[in-house]
């Protein structure tokens, strides 16, 4: 019989082998498209077509994981990474990259949020719903940091081993991530039980995702149609309730402060180092320094909430101290040479330490508020309105820094950042969503 334990660890051995992949492509994806023939135009629209899919299947992929369930979609995930990244390396035009870019997107919203709701609802199931979920949550958030970090290393210094006469070096850390998302598809099959309030959740509505291989004709007509009531479902979930809608544009404000730092920290790093080959370097070490800060960031998360009076509070703090490191940014933006590469690193730290306090209060309080038949498709939700923040601020962000300058687009960041701690004030009371046994 599975304990809080065990199902803990494998919880974070599946967040550990999400996360690996993409960060161990993440340091070389726009030197290997760049080296194979493709403009930075070309590239940019690999890389928009990515957000785009995702954007466009972070619902129904969520929907989809609430009918036939969390196993089946991370399953699915994982194949489709193994093939995204392997057609990554093997590349060499254009169009291939804009299928990887497909390809990538269908596993990214597929990955998003499956993994976190078999947790949740196995300690519900395991200990009742009082269960508390902030350890567990803050743990895999730090897990997945770690996941990043290790990746983005591996994948800046693994070219460095290999001869160019024997592969592209560029190509080696693509293939290192299909060989760990295959890691992650036998991890799945093989460690994720499906939870009994989604068995009984599938039988209450007429999906039994248990019988989708004795006949799939029937089964797949099934899904496609509970998959959109589900989604209609959660929808009008997160949207009419206070509490959820106030999240959401929580969720929002925090992919402002993300694409602020992802879209410019580059180009300054490289206008710092001289050249691009030495900037991206640098941005390697920066990444790094980022997600080791997001680990912390997870891993205080229980006495932050403690140290702030509870989750609410703890949310406000790292809402705040997102805004201070943006800020901090704007205010070092004219230091040059190391001094400005030491700035960029410790605010790297500082805000991705905030993002994940308020990152894993939000998602506590997410799951606090909807009940298993709807999870997935909630978190998916919250994920998309931070990619719509995100995209929203791409939009705008690079011709305002061009036009006013790195400080002034900062600044503007710390600012929504900032404003969206008022999301948390008097903020609606939380009751579990979870009906009683």
């Amino acid at each position: 019989m599975m304990s809080p334990r065990s199902a803990l660890r494998r919880y974070l051995l599946v967040s550990f082998l999400t996360w690996l992949p993409p960060g161990l492509m993440t340091a070389v994806m726009v030197l290997l498209m760049t080296e194979r023939g493709l403009s930075l135009a070309q590239v940019g629209f690999a890389v928009m077509v990515f957000s785009i899919v995702t954007i466009g299947l972070e619902l129904p992929t969520g929907g989809l994981a609430d009918v036939i369930g969390r196993r089946t979609v991370l399953a699915i995930s994982a194949a489709f990474t193994v093939a995204a990244l392997t057609l990554m390396a093997i590349s060499t035009t254009f169009w291939m990259f804009l299928a990887t870019g497909v390809l990538k997107g269908v596993a990214r919203a597929l990955s998003s949020g499956p993994a976190t709701a078999w947790y949740v609802d196995t300690l519900h199931d395991l200990e009742g719903p009082d269960a508390d979920l902030k350890p567990g949550l803050a743990r895999g958030g730090a897990v997945e940091s770690v996941a990043l970090l290790l990746g983005v290393l591996v994948g800046g210094f693994a070219p460095l081993a290999v001869p160019p006469a024997v592969m592209t070096p560029l190509a080696l850390p693509p293939m290192l991530g299909a060989a760990a998302g295959l890691v992650l598809l036998v991890t799945v099959l093989f460690a994720l039980p499906e939870t009994r309030d989604l068995e009984e959740h599938s039988r209450r509505v007429g999906a039994r995702p248990r019988r989708v291989g004795r006949s799939p004709g029937r089964a797949i007509g099934r899904v496609v149609r509970d998959v959109p009531a589900t989604v209609a479902e959660g929808v009008r979930l997160a949207a009419g309730g206070p509490l959820l809608r106030r999240l959401m544009l929580a969720a929002a404000a925090s992919g402002v402060a993300l694409a602020s730092v992802e879209l410019l920290t580059p180009g300054r790093l490289a206008a710092l180092a001289g050249t691009a080959e030495l900037g991206s370097t640098g941005y390697a070490v920066v990444a790094a320094l980022g997600f080791a800060g997001s680990a912390l960031g997870s891993t205080i998360v229980p006495r932050v909430a403690r140290a702030a009076g509870g989750s609410v509070r703890g949310a406000v703090a790292g809402v705040v101290l997102t805004a201070l490191a943006i800020a901090a940014l704007a205010a070092t933006a004219g230091l040059d040479g190391a001094p400005g590469f030491a700035a960029t690193g410790l605010a790297y730290v500082v805000m991705f330490a905030g993002l994940s306090v308020a990152g894993v209060l939000c998602s506590e309080m997410t799951h606090h508020a909807v009940t298993a038949a709807q999870r997935t498709t909630v978190t998916s939700t919250s994920s998309l309105s931070l990619q719509a923040g995100a995209a929203l601020s791409n939009t705008t962000f690079g011709t305002l820094a061009a036009q006013a300058g790195l400080s002034a687009t900062w600044s503007l960041a710390a600012g929504v950042v900032l404003v969206s701690a008022l999301l948390f004030v008097r903020m609606p009371a939380l009751r579990s969503a979870r009906p009683a046994p």
